[in-house]
């Protein structure tokens, strides 16, 4: 990584966005890298270095074809530093208008003298007021293949347009990539809902935010405004932030008090207590993971929302399972995926994942979900889900399970009609839901 250090000629926000882009295209994940930030960096200058991160990853491709239009040579010639800095002044001079362009160039211009690439500092000054000159050029006008074309006007892998225009059509298809590019809503549940909810939204109203019940799941909120109180709130425990869809799977579980449960792919734990809380802290729930250290989020978590009922075990649940025969009422496989379905919150996956990606991830989701279902007990209910939109990942899984396992059958699901598939399963998605799109199946256990 790129040692770089503070200057007044670049500000903290802009210095902080390059940092994390930097380690972003050296394998990190922007969201972590990001919260990591939080405390280092005032609001305005948070807020500005995360509509840069997150902007310069949606429009990744976008801003790497424009680079070239303007540079004349391939993105992939250039220095990663020299690539992540003219990502980040273009996008401010295309997407930021607040931005004065001559800010933009020479924060650019300065960045790559703070990176210690001063013989790049003539390329970017001319691209970046090439680009002041020439506002109306789109990369994406210049390509014939339709394809190829809405894969750099939405900045996706051309694989990734190919596969879903198969899957959805070319209209949806290229709706659900315009949604990868918007910012996901702000979402949370009360914690211990039944007793805190009305306090904890009087609270947030009284403080002059929006707040806009979810259409889709019972306890979640759609929220505006009001960051410092939010996070006040999420300190103490009284609220976690998590999307509706992510909701609405653990809601499907239908867990009762009584119920001993397995959530069978746990970390980090935001499905795991809301089950909890579901059930009142009353039902038996084991939270497993394959990672011991993953686990020490369900473990936190859990202590933060006064939750006892949660007990953790690392185990790989491709191998069989240390359980007895049907010895769980509710089981969860959340199991992972591509996570095609949050490029919303994490566009850098579009970037890192290829197709023979998809294929082991289906492999091991049928292993996962064929091992799970032994141990739920005639009549139980087993939830497969994941936070992918591929059908390898989802359906097929789900129909080679049905086709091998004649013991089991799709439930009832409990949701609005438009997100169900069928009588057993649902979808959600960012562009008709607003949602992350997920992937909910009910299955459940033959009576003896």
């Amino acid at each position: 990584m790129i040692a770089l250090a503070k200057s007044n000629s670049v500000s903290p926000a802009r210095l902080a966005a390059f940092e994390i882009l930097h380690r972003v295209e050296a394998g990190a994940y922007a969201t972590v890298l990001l919260a990591s930030k939080q405390g280092e960096l005032k609001s305005p200058d948070r807020a500005l270095c995360h509509e840069l991160v997150m902007g310069v990853l949606r429009q990744q491709l976008w801003l790497d074809r424009l680079i070239e239009h303007y540079a004349g040579r391939k993105v992939a010639e250039l220095d990663a530093a020299v690539r992540v800095v003219l990502r980040l002044g273009l996008y401010q001079l295309r997407f930021l208008s607040r931005v004065p362009a001559s800010a933009a160039v020479n924060e650019s211009v300065n960045l790559v003298h703070l990176a210690r690439l001063r013989s790049a500092s003539g390329l970017v000054n001319a691209v970046l007021r090439r680009a002041t000159r020439e506002p109306e050029v789109d990369p994406a006008n210049e390509i014939s293949d339709p394809i190829e074309r809405l894969a750099v006007a939405t900045s996706h892998p051309m694989w990734l347009i190919e596969r879903w225009t198969r899957a959805l059509g070319v209209a949806e298809a290229e709706a659900f990539a315009r949604a990868n590019n918007e910012p996901a809503p702000i979402v949370f549940r009360v914690v211990n809902n039944r007793a805190r909810a009305t306090e904890v939204c009087d609270r947030l109203r009284g403080s002059g935010v929006e707040l806009v019940p979810s259409k889709i799941v019972s306890a979640a909120w759609r929220i505006t405004g009001a960051w410092a109180l939010l996070a006040e709130l999420i300190a103490e425990g009284q609220v976690y932030l998590q999307d509706e869809a992510s909701q609405l799977v653990a809601e499907m579980l239908e867990v009762l008090p009584s119920h001993r449960v397995l959530d069978l792919c746990a970390a980090p734990g935001s499905k795991t207590t809301q089950i909890a809380d579901l059930a009142l802290d009353s039902a038996k729930i084991v939270a497993s993971d394959l990672h011991q250290p993953r686990l020490k989020t369900v473990v936190s978590s859990a202590k933060m929302h006064g939750l006892t009922s949660i007990h953790c075990l690392a185990l790989d649940g491709l191998q069989p399972l240390p359980f007895g025969e049907g010895a769980f009422d509710r089981v969860l496989v959340d199991a992972p995926c591509s996570g095609t379905g949050t490029l919303r919150r994490n566009p850098e996956i579009r970037w890192r994942i290829s197709p023979a990606d998809i294929e082991d991830l289906s492999r091991r989701q049928k292993q996962l979900l064929l091992n799970a279902a032994r141990v739920v007990k005639p009549g139980g209910r087993l939830i497969y889900s994941t936070c992918s939109v591929e059908p390898d990942e989802n359906e097929d899984v789900v129909q080679t399970f049905l086709e091998n396992n004649r013991t089991f059958r799709l439930g009832q699901l409990a949701l609005n009609q438009s997100l169900r598939t069928s009588p057993g399963t649902a979808r959600t998605w960012p562009q008709r839901d607003g949602t992350d799109g997920f992937f909910i199946c009910a299955l459940e256990r033959k009576g003896e």
